[in-house]
């Protein structure tokens, strides 16, 4: 329970951060999904983070493992999680007044290409709205659209660009932005890159996202395992926390993980599997800056490039070669190694992983978080810090500057101790050597910038800010310098 003394600036801070999020440029998202057990249990939290997008579709699709006929949710298996958001959605506007309507989400909600694998002859009511959404010039903001199960869908809405509007490829193509969860059908490949590759549309496939499904209990860290047990996972998600938590589905005992036999059997009311939610969670805004390039990091993963406008999962071995074409079930190193190599070279295993890992005790405890937005009040609830840092977030620097970094101004809406760590993201440098951060935990630092820097090269360098509420909760902000 938070102070009264800190309840008009609770008030006070709600009603600036709304205008403020009111005014900002959103990131634009469009989801696609073949309602796997994973999707639901994902579209239970994507529902949750609803006020940080412009969400301009959800469009139910099919794939290599699910379509019509074929271990198929049903047509309309997003209903009872829309029809559930419409109960707790008054008193999540309690505490962002930004989260969609329900009738928004409703009228967005579409059928796409689902007939069959990889089918995408058909024009649906999917595919013709994310071709509407595609061709409106009236907003030019990018468009993340996500593929959680086949890339069907999406590419029949490419198709009949290029087929009914092949003057507006190259303007559709600029502002699109494509987050797939694996290649779970082969219209990427056999459509999109050799129709749209010219135009450079930057597209990340992922395989890390294997460390929160099924096997999760196998690749996530002994630290931060007991945030996806039973015991977590009803104090926080299952129990008392409204009509939409109470939908999701949590480990029911024996052999349900949709044919990726764990060796070991879960316990009942254990995280099952949300092998989608990277695709979102990249974009939630942290403060991390992971939409401004793949290899930047943050909740969702890194990536790397490695053809044309492509970024997969970056493999720790330094003699491996990326497949030519699909990266899925049968090539993906993570997959593989799961299934060929598991449990040796575990410490390879961790390296791959831990672009997504590092972060899943905070990830957890923000869904918690959010949770408690269902039925809790706005004094009753937790909300995470907001970062300030005094000096900018870009700033060129030469090699031997000492820098002083502040982050005067960095403030939680709830009236929390703030606790401040700064670090080195190493992984997202072009220099490669070492930082020395001063002070590290206060709320200034120093460091000095290293003399064998050379010109262009970039040092990635985190504040990262918790607070002490209940569940605890963090935020950061990235601070780039680029030498001179």
């Amino acid at each position: 329970m938070k102070k009264t003394l800190f309840l008009s600036f609770i008030i006070l801070s709600s009603t600036l951060q709304t205008e403020v999020n009111s005014q900002s440029k959103k990131t634009r998202v469009i989801v696609t999904s073949d309602g796997e057990i994973d999707d639901e249990c994902s579209m239970v939290r994507f529902l949750l983070y609803a006020n940080e997008w412009d969400i301009e579709g959800i469009i139910t699709s099919s794939s290599q493992y699910h379509w019509q006929g074929h271990k198929w949710a049903g047509d309309d298996w997003i209903d009872p999680y829309l029809n559930a958001y419409t109960k707790v959605y008054p008193n999540l506007i309690l505490h962002d007044m930004d989260y969609p309507t329900p009738e928004h989400l409703k009228s967005i909600n579409f059928l796409g290409n689902v007939e069959s694998e990889g089918e995408m002859e058909k024009v649906t009511n999917g595919s013709q709205h994310i071709v509407k959404v595609l061709l409106d010039e009236s907003d030019n903001r990018p468009i993340w659209i996500q593929a959680w199960g086949g890339t069907n869908t999406i590419s029949r809405a490419l198709k009949t660009i290029e087929e009914e509007h092949p003057e507006k490829m190259e303007y559709v193509a600029n502002k699109l932005r494509l987050f797939f969860i694996w290649e779970q059908d082969d219209t990427y490949q056999k459509y999109i890159r050799p129709h749209w590759g010219k135009y450079n549309i930057q597209t990340i496939i992922c395989d890390q996202f294997w460390a929160i499904a099924y096997q999760w209990d196998k690749i996530m860290p002994k630290n931060k395992i007991s945030y996806f047990r039973k015991e977590w996972m009803k104090a926080n998600i299952l129990e008392n926390h409204g009509p939409l938590c109470s939908l999701y589905e949590a480990y029911k005992g024996g052999d349900d993980n949709e044919g990726f036999r764990a060796e070991e059997p879960k316990a009942k009311g254990d995280f099952r599997s949300e092998g989608d939610s990277p695709a979102f969670i990249y974009t939630i805004p942290t403060g991390l800056r992971s939409l401004e390039s793949p290899d930047y990091g943050g909740w969702g993963g890194r990536y790397i490039k490695v053809r044309e406008n492509t970024w997969l999962d970056p493999v720790p071995e330094s003699d491996y070669n990326y497949p030519e074409g699909r990266w899925y079930t049968s090539t993906a190193w993570g997959r593989n190694y799961m299934r060929k190599e598991y449990p040796k070279n575990q410490d390879l295993m961790h390296a791959y992983f831990n672009p997504i890992t590092r972060w899943a005790d905070v990830v957890q405890n923000d869904f918690a978080a959010r949770a408690d937005w269902c039925v809790k009040s706005y004094d009753e609830a937790n909300h995470a810090p907001i970062v300030k840092i005094k000096n900018g977030i870009d700033l060129t620097v030469k090699p031997g500057d000492k820098i002083k970094l502040n982050a005067k101004g960095t403030y939680d809406p709830d009236g929390d101790t703030l606790n401040y760590s700064w670090w080195h993201y190493g992984e997202a440098d072009i220099y490669g050597g070492n930082i020395e951060i001063l002070n590290i935990d206060g709320q200034k630092t120093k460091l000095t910038v290293p003399k064998d820097a050379k010109k262009g090269d970039t040092i990635h360098i985190i504040c990262e800010v918790s607070d002490n509420g209940t569940p605890q909760l963090t935020r950061y902000q990235r601070i780039i310098f680029t030498i001179k």
